[in-house]
């Protein structure tokens, strides 16, 4: 399955960088969408996203980077929102306001799609959700900022099965060691760290940036 980075700090040349994470998973699923709608649908545009194809959006947490393009929604057919059940009152309302959306809350792991699973809710303080996607090479996790702490998010996506890659925003990650034996590392938005883990798995990790293409 391919992955397309769609919103990111960094940007390959003719795309838009910006303080944010989005990207498309498949060509169906929307993972969060930045932090504006401009940048997002700029980037899409390049890539040749097809809007008509998009029946779901993955919202991993309600920070304004990440939720930031919402209103694209108004742009698409029928689709599925999948939000954290404590996500704020105002934030969903924003949402069921248009009506080819279908509110989906979410608070503990399911299934969303085939071989798609939310690990549900996690975290304390800041709550948030991440994105576990089976493919024959193993699993994938894809992750917003990682606020609950990576090392616990990959461990939980581990009964899913073998880690075969992680993408997304690790934010202060620092136990580098629990990234030992996935094969495909690619540290995006807001990764404190981003250089070292780079420099530490050269032969695992990828490089991201608005508008690379990435298989999982």
């Amino acid at each position: 399955m391919k992955l397309k980075i769609l919103y990111d700090n960094e940007a390959k040349a003719g795309f838009r960088s910006g303080w944010g994470f989005s990207c498309l998973v498949g060509e169906n699923l929307l993972f969060d969408t930045g932090a504006d709608l401009e940048t997002l649908l700029f980037n899409m545009r390049r890539l040749n996203v097809k809007l008509d194809r998009i029946d779901k959006i993955f919202f991993s947490h309600e920070h304004g980077d990440h939720i930031g393009g919402f209103q694209i929604v108004g742009l698409l057919g029928e689709v599925e929102a999948f939000v954290l059940r404590s996500f704020s009152k105002r934030f969903k309302r924003a949402l069921s306001s248009y009506t080819n959306v279908r509110l989906r809350e979410v608070s503990k792991p399911q299934e969303i799609s085939t071989g798609m699973f939310t690990t549900g809710e996690q975290g304390f303080f800041i709550k948030e959700q991440s994105l576990i996607v089976k493919t024959d090479r193993g699993i994938s996790v894809i992750t917003g900022c990682s606020h609950p702490g990576l090392e616990k998010i990959l461990r939980f996506a581990s009964r899913f099965g073998n880690v075969y890659g992680v993408v997304g925003g690790f934010h202060g990650f620092r136990k580098l060691e629990a990234l030992r034996g996935v094969k495909l590392i690619v540290p995006c938005h807001c990764t404190v760290r981003k250089r070292e883990i780079l420099t530490l798995y050269p032969d695992s990790s990828v490089r991201c940036s608005a508008g690379c293409k990435i298989e999982v």
